[in-house]
């Protein structure tokens, strides 16, 4: 069993060498263009005649602008669009609000890859801001989170079954010797510990719904995550959040169950 620092070290050397960053969350493949090819009034209220004094006056929220590209970043990151307790590095800038937004790590201008500011990467990114007594206080002891700010280790899906995500969750759960032994067979049924819930992973929803017993889902509850239209660990776990694990939705009398299934 490798303990939590190794399999965080380990991890992150890995998302290093595959590479970094939210751009590779977006629904886009040019992140080159970004954000050279928008016209400056996509974001900025200014639109061409944004200046330095001016140009943190947006169109919309930060998350509202960056959703648009970014939509699964947004939906499993580090949280934003909120004033933290405490004073963060000058590195790391809040808006005008005093809000830790998108911005306040990346560089949406600048030409890092993932456009993350500073040099740190990973742990020691993470530690910037937070301690770590606040990660040891998690379920995991932070191991979801001292990797990346988002969940997405960057590897290519063309050559997958899986979603990013659950591909990522498996890094620790699986390859790793989860202690409770959770599992994806050869046929993509994912066999939580001791078997208790077993389950179909990496399946396109849209096909499940074709054979009948499943509810549209345009009517499924957001909170429900089908990144890339597949079934993946975060369509009923909380990936990125201090409850890591947690289910995204009480399953009292089966009702996460039902918002998939209708029968």
């Amino acid at each position: 069993m490798f303990s939590f620092r190794a399999r965080a070290a380990f991890l992150s050397l890995v998302i290093l060498a595959l590479g970094w960053g939210a751009w590779l969350s977006a629904d886009t493949t040019s992140y080159q263009l970004h954000p050279a090819a928008m016209n400056c009034g996509t974001c900025h209220l200014a639109g061409s005649a944004v200046t330095a004094e001016n140009a943190s006056t947006l169109v919309a929220s930060q998350e509202a602008l960056c959703g648009r590209c970014h939509p699964k970043a947004i939906q499993v990151s580090h949280p934003t669009g909120f004033a933290p307790n405490g004073k963060l590095p000058a590195a790391f800038p809040l808006d005008w609000k005093g809000d830790l937004t998108c911005s306040t790590c990346h560089d949406v201008h600048g030409s890092t890859p993932g456009r993350i500011r500073g040099a740190k990467r990973g742990r020691d990114l993470c530690l910037s801001c937070h301690t770590q007594k606040f990660f040891d206080a998690m379920r995991d002891q932070g191991t979801s989170m001292l990797l990346s700010g988002h969940l997405n280790t960057g590897i290519d899906l063309r050559t997958a079954d899986l979603d990013v995500y659950t591909l990522q969750c498996m890094g620790c759960h699986g390859t790793y010797g989860d202690a409770n032994g959770t599992r994806i067979d050869k046929n993509l049924v994912l066999r939580h510990s001791n078997n208790t819930v077993n389950h179909p992973i990496g399946r396109r929803y849209a096909e499940s719904i074709a054979f009948g017993g499943f509810r549209p889902e345009n009517i499924v509850s957001r909170k429900l995550l089908l990144p890339e239209g597949k079934l993946s660990c975060v369509s009923c776990h909380k990936g990125y959040s201090k409850d890591h694990g947690k289910l995204v939705t009480s399953n009292v009398g089966s009702s996460l169950c039902f918002e998939c299934h209708d029968l």
